[in-house]
């Protein structure tokens, strides 16, 4: 799949929610204001990232059902999310991460932004264990899967969103309703850049990198009711299968210049909803207030790894039609083509909603959301969070890396199909996690790091028991 305000939560930054009104002059106008707020320029401090597991209610099995939603906000208790549980003040975990729901009753950690990887690793150990503790109070189970190989997909959350992204990608075939309700991810969120030059390389590494990392990461092989194949990750199989026009990588529009080239895709991806102007404008998907990603100031620079997705109402009627046009575009609707379907023209708050409805490899939300990574078992998240603190940690590391990747920067369907058993892929993926080895900052990253690096040369996909447990290789304070 792949979203509560402090005084300094306030969105004004991100995929920024805008008061009503605000209607774009021009096409220009609207492409402007996308490169503004999707790639929020300043020193790149932070990272962040997003955790996802499947749940059920006790064992996972094909007759057992996805945990009841009122139970679940029984359990989460005042960390409901408000798609759930409409009056819940949704405050977070104890270490800073909030909490989500996705379609098929996945649930999801959403991580503050942190200065270090050790401090977000260390938070998200805590976060994790507490959910779990709280979901185990009501015998609810989470799984760490990337793919749910068990049971058929079943949509739990009701929400016109999801009822409309339903409806549009049934039209293209059976992977709408696994991607919402049978996959989860590992992502990891960071800063986009200083400058437009700094954006452009740290934009071009995510991508070049990321077919090898894929492959390193791949770990699904298995997912119920997908057509026969043979796959290393079922879940980006899914993806890659969904609809092209909104989840291919659109690096290749302009490699120089993400920021025109992301906002002239974004306008020209087909609507996937229109909410109607009634609907709350600082609603969430799962129904909070989203939070600020990215501000001028350090200490108000809460970029969190949330993909920063405008979520429709809490438990608004399944039955709300936010239906879209069939292949008309924003810019369609920007330009008048749309008035007499939807009757009006879009704003500020539309752009920003349209925004969340695409699911590129890469998404830039302020920061720069890395999406393409399987949910990794037990606590194996851990690695990839290192993994691109290391190789982002520099503009010359970030060089190499991008260097190290060239030959297998645009193989993203070989990655998901065969994984490490391409010898290509497999030889880039170990010589970035080399790298990444050799410039982590804690004894802890490096030990991970160089588990991953050893797995990955011997052409094996993660395992639970693969890393060295918490605690072991600790210094520094980090994780």
């Amino acid at each position: 799949m792949a979203v509560t305000a402090s005084p300094t939560d306030v969105l004004h930054s991100g995929l920024a929610a805008s008061e009503p009104g605000g209607e774009f002059s021009s096409r220009a106008a609207a492409e402007a204001y996308i490169g503004k707020v999707c790639f929020k320029q300043g020193p790149p401090l932070l990272i962040g990232a997003e955790l996802e597991w499947l749940t059920a209610q006790g064992e996972l099995s094909a007759t057992n059902s996805r945990p009841d939603l009122r139970v679940l906000a029984d359990a989460l208790g005042p960390h409901a999310p408000r798609s759930i549980s409409p009056d819940s003040p949704a405050v977070p975990l104890p270490g800073g991460s909030r909490v989500t729901i996705e379609p098929g009753g996945q649930i999801e950690l959403s991580s503050a932004p942190f200065g270090t990887a050790a401090e977000l690793c260390e938070r998200l150990r805590a976060d994790t264990m507490r959910l779990r503790e709280l979901l185990e109070s009501r015998a609810i189970r989470t799984f760490s899967g990337a793919a749910d190989a068990v049971r058929r997909p079943a949509r739990v959350l009701k929400l016109p969103r999801y009822r409309a992204m339903e409806r549009s990608f049934a039209g293209i075939g059976p992977f709408g309703a696994l991607m919402m309700c049978n996959t989860a991810a590992t992502q990891v969120s960071v800063d986009a850049g200083a400058n437009p030059a700094e954006i452009a390389a740290r934009w071009h590494v995510l991508h070049a990198v990321g077919p090898a990392l894929l492959a390193a990461f791949a770990c699904s092989p298995d997912l119920h009711t997908a057509p026969p194949g043979e796959w290393a990750s079922q879940r980006m199989r899914a993806w890659q299968r969904l609809d092209h026009l909104r989840t291919r990588p659109p690096l290749l529009q302009d490699r120089a210049d993400p920021i025109t080239g992301y906002a002239r895709w974004a306008l020209d991806v087909p609507l996937l909803c229109v909410r109607p102007r009634a609907a709350p404008a600082q609603s969430t998907r799962n129904g909070a207030a989203p939070r600020n990603r990215l501000a001028a100031a350090p200490l108000d620079r809460a970029m969190a790894s949330r993909p920063n997705r405008l979520r429709s109402a809490p438990q608004t009627p399944d039955a709300a039609d936010w239906s879209a046009p069939p292949g008309a575009t924003f810019a369609d609707w920007l330009c008048g083509a749309l008035d007499a379907e939807i009757g009006r023209r879009p704003d500020r708050t539309d752009l920003d909603y349209h925004l969340t409805t695409m699911f590129p490899p890469v998404r830039a939300a302020g920061h720069l959301e890395v999406r393409y990574l399987d949910a990794q078992p037990g606590d194996g998240w851990s690695v990839p969070i290192h993994v691109f603190d290391a190789l982002l940690s520099s503009p010359e590391i970030v060089t190499e890396a991008t260097a190290l990747a060239v030959s297998t920067a645009d193989a993203w369907s070989e990655a998901a199909r065969l994984g490490l058993a391409d010898p290509q892929l497999r030889a880039a993926a170990v010589s970035l996690l080399e790298l990444a080895t050799a410039h982590a900052p804690t004894p802890r990253a490096v030990a991970e790091l160089a588990a991953a690096t050893d797995r990955c040369r011997r052409g094996r996909p993660p395992g639970a028991g693969d890393y060295p447990t918490p605690g072991e290789g600790e210094s520094g304070g980090g994780a």
